[in-house]
């Protein structure tokens, strides 16, 4: 399978079928190809809808979950079944267009590994652009993997780059800045970005949250989750040091005049103290976690249907 285009959907039955049909036909010079749609718990036709198209195309298949996990979960479910060498992710709303499907094509055959979309002339209101627009920048900053747009869902991934990277919660905005990490060539091209057709937005005031904390998230676990005790132990480090210099003054001072009285400074650098053994055994049990297999989380899936092939 030379091409796989993964579309996931939530509450999209409108959008679905001009937006299949457009993809069969940017996708149709990758034979052979399939097209996986993942519906995330949708409460309108949209599972019929697919259960439809599929009678009538062979490269269609798509999975239901039996409620809405998040884009992360359907990303990565869709992954691990998939089977091109190359894979497109869009989202399923037709604000992106699938005649860019060949331009980051393309831009793979140019020895990237993962191209991601630009959304330059977005078609969002402002109360979506100005926060993506924080975002963008201080993800900058902080991966530095220096593109303008993580979170737009139209990408072009080599199969390595699927297989490689760990979603879960809200992740899939970092996917760019891990696979940066993990060693792959990451770029971005420009995308033509269309207004919403039909329904409305998924987006909220809780993700601007969600984002922060993930981005923490990502900046901590997925850099330091090699070995966790390097990190939380040089904390505890300075912890313990400070507390032992501050403890060992008045050790000198009781040493030397037989006299100690207790005082706020020798509390704080008790207080110091049992922080840095606080910090060790965290680093510790990070250390204990990642040589223990985590049980995979599971999604119950209500309905599946593969391609057939071409």
């Amino acid at each position: 399978m030379k091409l796989s285009v993964v579309i996931p959907a939530w509450n999209e039955a409108e959008s679905l079928p001009e937006l299949l049909r457009q993809v069969k036909e940017h996708a149709a010079a990758f034979e052979p190809y399939e097209i996986f749609v993942i519906d995330d718990g949708s409460r309108d036709s949209s599972r019929d809808l697919l259960e439809k198209l599929c009678e009538e195309d062979s490269h269609l298949g798509f999975l239901s979950f039996g409620r809405n996990y998040g884009k992360s979960a359907a990303l990565a479910t869709a992954f691990a079944r998939v089977k091109g060498e190359i894979v497109i992710t869009m989202d399923a709303d037709l604000q992106d267009d699938p005649a860019e499907i060949p331009r980051l094509i393309a831009e793979l055959d140019k020895g990237y590994d993962l191209v991601s979309g630009w959304k330059r002339d977005r078609k969002d209101p402002l109360s979506k652009t100005l926060p993506s627009k924080l975002f963008n920048g201080v993800m900058r900053r902080v991966t530095g993997l220096k593109i303008h747009d993580f979170n737009c869902g139209l990408k072009a991934y080599r199969r390595e780059v699927v297989e490689s990277v760990n979603l879960y919660g809200e992740l899939h905005r970092f996917i760019p800045a891990l696979s940066h990490w993990e060693g792959f060539r990451v770029t971005e091209i420009p995308v033509t970005h269309h207004e919403r057709r039909f329904g409305e937005s998924k987006f909220g005031a809780r993700r601007i949250l969600n984002g922060l904390f993930d981005l923490m998230t990502v900046i901590f676990v997925a850099r330091r989750s090699a070995a966790p005790l390097h990190s939380f132990g040089r904390i505890g480090f300075w912890f313990f040091l400070v507390g032992m210099l501050i403890n060992g003054y008045f050790g000198m001072v009781w040493l030397f005049t037989q006299t100690l009285r207790v005082r706020p400074l020798l509390i704080l650098g008790l207080v110091l103290i049992l922080m840095a053994i606080q910090f060790w055994s965290l680093g510790l049990l990070g250390e204990l976690m990642i040589h223990l297999r985590a049980r995979e989380e599971r999604y119950r899936i209500a309905r599946e249907r593969l391609p057939r092939g071409a």
